[in-house]
């Protein structure tokens, strides 16, 4: 189809006349002389943080700083033995470099699949190139859904809106016309056009929220920020603790002072919980390998762990619950329209827009191009608007405008009842073609309306009086793995809200389908204030007709209730609420603009995958608080001694090499095994609660029962070498109450968590049973008086530990 141009006047709310001729843009020659001069969009874009980052973020830490002091010293005053907890601290922060390493190539590699390819026009051919690959004054060509990658100047226009939202904070899309300026970090959300690039790489406006937004980062969680708080509290009680604990070792006792040295760090050491920040972010850098291998992007970390908070999914239909393609079924004509005419219309309008959504390019390949017929104006279809339009020349010299587009929306302005002549049949065919398009949209059919306009384009609504012609019948094809992706959802107790641009009843008839029950609800009827919008959404699960600012809206008024919502979509006017929603999901071959604000991106397009997600963000939440518990069981106890010693002037029962063995043997391996272990316990919120209400108890257990074990010792044990005796009878209680704590923890039981637990009893047998291991780690049980105490000290403090987390569950449920 040829264009002409109409002349027309370029109007910020009105269409505009087509081009009849495009710019060429830079020559292959022009394009070299910019990159030779460094005028390129070279902003990294990454996905993930930098090898620098991530040594700089595991390295140097608050506690590292503490734990290295005090290992330099312990290692200059005391025996190797006595040093083995920087060794396994340098081990551990080793370990979440690697981690962190694999899951940045992982997210690159993913990156690069999933990274959009802006069209420039060079030497007068579209060709798509990497967005590093845009140049100064390049002519990069934008239709719906395109994100605008750099600043430059409109060249052309067809319709043009572009949402700047994201920039401004204004949500109504503005027009733009030749001339006027558009800014990176905005999006298109109706027509087409070109604009020319005029700052490129680190000088465009939006480069630096770009690449920061693109970034694996570690926004907020409440994980996270639950830890952090922990770790606070920490450090407020180890600074007063450890203050005495140095005072009491170095000046009221009247040891060596290399044993005292080692006595006070052995006492300030098992304060720091330092493996628990360190084994959250392996647990997240192992969650976004393995779903990287599922073909899932997840840009943000915390977005594992959202995902699986997540109570209440919004799910946009076509795209998300259906797929991207569709197939014209019937045409029908209403009145005395003529058929062949109708086809005709249609693939003139198909051929009036350079870039179709999938409604068009149905009928594109259903209807061919009649080269008689050029086009004069077009109004590009909007979501807002929810139609198009176009004026033709036809051959024989009439000119006709036509709207293609919901036909409940079309009609429902009709309020003059014009008539007048064309294929349609004036007011007359209004009902027939409304009680039609209701009939099958009950069966799940979408239907557009073909309405002969006799208002021109630029008219404020054109769409009144328009004359219908004929209905469309369009079938979308549902998803294979839609029906059981919404029936985990169903067992998880996640509620699934369907919110669709599309007709209600069409939409109802698509849910209905995939299981899920209740009417449709027509949004246009919803209330306009959040309170009322909330207890309709309570209420109704399927929604039709749902305008980009009512899916923001809907979004702010579930969150408004307490709910935690996830909103997947892939069409532009889903990116409003996709950024407002806890968690966004955009699918890979969706717009660039949703790809841009998602966290998760499916890049395989596959809806099952979310339920991989959810089992993820599950185990990590899980397993973390489990193994929280364990780390800060040993900081209250530890804390507790220091406090207890001090009080009774005594000297600290442990070397920092007692403390390294049980730390290792009843936390660090069995938590880093735990950490990755498959849980599909529903996250819960209260994450501190939930950990302070069983490690204050288990801490206080384990240190009263560890103290008063070791003073009987103390009583009992006389002469050279008593003190060594009096720490392996303190070391044995202590261990037993820890493998109590290590046990409970480990249910539900399994065959493995059964294996861990026993390897662990075992590794301290084999301790206690071989000299050289008795000699390096000093422990030696001397007689069975005392040895056989402890075990029923211990066993008196693990039947304790047993009520007191029982009587917890009771009076503090999590």
């Amino acid at each position: 189809m040829a264009h002409i141009d109409a002349g027309a006047e370029l109007d910020p709310v009105h269409p505009v006349a087509l081009p009849e001729r495009r710019a060429a843009g830079l020559t292959g020659a022009e394009v070299a002389q910019r990159v030779a001069r460094g005028q390129v969009n070279d902003v990294p874009v990454r996905s993930s943080r930098s090898l620098t980052d991530i040594v700089r973020a595991n390295v140097f830490t608050r506690f590292n700083a503490i734990i290295g002091v005090l290992w330099i010293i312990t290692f200059l005053v005391a025996p190797i033995q006595d040093s083995l907890f920087g060794f396994v601290i340098l081990a551990n922060t080793g370990i979440g470099i690697v981690q962190e390493w694999r899951a940045k190539q992982t997210l690159d590699s993913l990156a690069v699949i999933g990274e959009a390819r802006p069209t420039v026009r060079r030497d007068g051919t579209a060709t798509e190139v990497p967005t590093s690959g845009i140049v100064l004054d390049d002519l990069v060509e934008i239709g719906p859904g395109d994100k605008v990658v750099v600043d430059g100047l409109c060249a052309e226009a067809d319709g043009l809106e572009i949402d700047e939202s994201l920039l401004t904070g204004e949500a109504d899309p503005v027009v733009k016309r030749p001339g006027d300026s558009v800014m990176s970090g905005s999006f298109v959300v109706a027509g087409a056009g070109a604009f020319t690039a005029t700052k490129v790489g680190r000088e465009a406006y939006a480069a630096q929220l770009a690449e920061e937004a693109s970034r694996f980062t570690l926004v907020h969680s409440e994980l996270r920020t639950g830890i952090s708080t922990i770790l606070k509290y920490v450090t407020w009680m180890m600074v007063p603790a450890a203050l005495g604990l140095v005072a009491t070792q170095l000046l009221a006792q009247h040891h060596a002072a290399k044993d005292a040295v080692a006595r006070t760090v052995g006492g300030i050491i098992p304060m720091v919980p330092e493996g628990l920040v360190l084994l959250t972010s392996v647990a997240f850098a192992i969650g976004v390998i393995r779903l990287g291998r599922k073909q899932c992007l997840v840009q943000e970390l915390p977005a594992i762990e959202g995902l699986a908070r997540v109570d209440t999914v919004c799910l946009d239909k076509t795209g998300t619950l259906t797929e991207g393609g569709m197939d014209v079924t019937a045409l029908h004509t209403l009145g005395d329209g003529d058929e062949a005419y109708v086809r005709t219309v249609l693939g003139a309008l198909g051929e009036s827009d350079p870039r179709p959504n999938a409604s068009l390019q149905a009928i594109i390949d259903a209807y061919p191009d009649s080269e008689q017929w050029r086009c004069v104006e077009s109004l590009p279809f909007s979501s807002a608007r929810k139609y198009s339009g176009a004026t033709f020349s036809e051959g024989d010299g009439e000119t006709s405008t036509w709207l293609l587009g919901a036909p409940d929306v079309l009609l429902g302005g009709d309020g003059d009842g014009d008539s007048g002549s064309g294929s349609g049949s004036g007011g007359d065919a209004v009902a027939p073609a409304l009680a039609e398009t209701e009939r099958l949209n009950e069966q799940g059919l979408r239907v557009l309306l073909l309405a002969r306009a006799t208002r021109d384009l630029d008219d404020t609504e054109p769409q009144r009086g328009a004359r219908p012609a004929a209905l469309v019948v369009l079938e979308q094809r549902l998803r294979p793995d839609a029906a059981d992706t919404l029936r985990y959802f169903a067992e998880q107790n996640v509620r699934a809200k369907v919110v669709s641009g599309d007709n209600a009843v069409s939409v109802g008839a698509v849910a209905g389908k995939l299981g899920l029950a209740g009417a449709a609800v027509d949004a246009r009827r919803l209330p306009a204030d959040r309170d009322g919008m909330a207890g309709a959404l309570e209420e109704a699960t399927v929604f039709g007709r749902v305008t980009p600012r009512q899916k923001r809206d809907m979004v702010g008024a579930l969150q408004s209730r307490g709910h935690t919502v996830a909103m997947t979509g892939d069409g532009v006017n889903d990116v409003l609420a996709l950024k407002d929603a806890d968690i966004g999901v955009s699918m890979g071959s969706g717009s660039e603009a949703t790809r841009a604000v998602a966290q998760i991106v499916l890049l395989d397009n596959s809806f099952a995958t979310l339920p991989s997600v959810v089992a993820e963000g599950r185990r990590v939440i899980g397993n973390i608080t489990r193994v929280a518990t364990l780390f800060l069981v040993k900081t209250v106890y530890s804390v507790l001694l220091a406090v207890l010693v001090v009080c009774w002037q005594v000297p600290y029962p442990f070397l920092p090499r007692h403390l390294t063995l049980l730390s290792t043997l009843t936390i660090g391996v069995p938590a880093f095994f735990l950490a990755l272990a498959p849980n599909a316990e529903r996250a819960r919120p209260h994450f501190v609660r939930r950990v302070m209400r069983y490690a204050v108890p288990g801490g206080l257990v384990a240190g009263v029962a560890t103290f008063v074990m070791y003073m009987i010792a103390r009583h009992f044990y006389t002469g050279p070498g008593s003190l060594d005796a009096e720490t392996s009878a303190a070391t044995l209680t202590l261990f037993l109450i820890s493998m109590w704590v290590l046990a409970i923890i480990a249910r539900p039981y399994t065959w493995w968590r059964v294996a861990l637990v026993a390897a662990m009893f075992g590794a301290f047998l084999v301790v206690l049973a071989v000299p050289a291991l008795q000699s390096f780690f000093a422990l030696r049980l001397v007689g069975v008086t005392m040895p056989w105490t402890a075990v029923a000290v211990a066993a008196v403090a693990a039947a304790t530990l047993d009520l007191a987390w029982r009587w917890v569950d009771r009076r503090f449920p999590g």
